[in-house]
């Protein structure tokens, strides 16, 4: 398997048509949960829109969609590849983060980070759904931290599809025999 994000994977962008909004859908087609509404105790939220949760629209360009725990070593590399996530930057209403901190990063920069070795381990069930324009799924779960989890609801939404399908199926059979 490629694990490799090619460079149009990498770099790849698009416009979010849908009007900004505060949820919508993670990366396994459920709900979008919060990520983190009180970054380091600082009573700020993050996400583009500081709500706390990774959703996107057109005003967000770097797409914040990506729910990630970060690391020393991951602050390190951002911080060496130009995007300073450490220092404060109230303006923006940033923090600045630290070890263990909760965020939505830039899927972009997640890509980035992953093709370095350097991808932050990330929640799937806060990562928002336009984050697989540019990092597939399989890639994803293996740094899931809600890994297990997520794969229930995978599961779960697996077998609802299976079950819809043979009702589906039993349907068309039924049209059939009544043609006959």
């Amino acid at each position: 398997m490629n694990t490799q994000l090619s460079a149009a994977e990498e770099q790849q962008g698009g416009d979010d048509t849908s009007d900004t909004k505060y949820s919508g859908y993670n990366v396994l087609g459920t709900e979008l949960s919060c990520c983190c509404s009180n970054v380091g105790n600082s009573g700020i939220g993050t996400g583009f829109y500081r709500n706390g949760f990774c959703s996107t629209g057109d005003n967000d360009v770097g797409r914040h969609t990506v729910c990630v725990q970060v690391t020393d070593d991951f602050l390190s590399y951002s911080k060496s590849v130009g995007n300073d996530l450490s220092t404060p930057m109230p303006e923006y209403h940033f923090p600045g983060l630290k070890e263990g901190d909760i965020w939505c990063l830039c899927a972009q920069r997640w890509a980035q980070a992953y093709n370095a070795g350097k991808a932050p381990k990330l929640y799937l069930q806060s990562t928002h759904e336009k984050t697989l324009d540019f990092i597939p799924l399989e890639i994803m779960r293996i740094f899931a931290i809600d890994g297990d989890e997520s794969t229930a609801v995978i599961n779960k939404l697996n077998l609802q599809r299976s079950q819809l399908n043979e009702m589906m199926q039993r349907e068309v059979d039924e049209d059939n025999e009544s043609f006959q």
